[in-house]
């Protein structure tokens, strides 16, 4: 079963809910961002860390 959660908070992708796993990530702040824009998060923040 697949249900519409919400959108990416940076790309406004639609994030959906399989089987009960989302396919994004919750933030702190209870906004939804995909996979995609927070690995690209991760990565701004690594290369800011050196």
């Amino acid at each position: 079963m697949q249900e519409l959660v919400g959108r990416c908070k940076e790309c406004k992708k639609q994030i959906f809910c399989n089987d009960g796993f989302i396919n994004g990530v919750v933030l702190e702040d209870k906004h939804l961002i995909c996979f995609n824009c927070f690995d690209k998060e991760q990565e701004q923040s690594v290369d800011h860390n050196d």
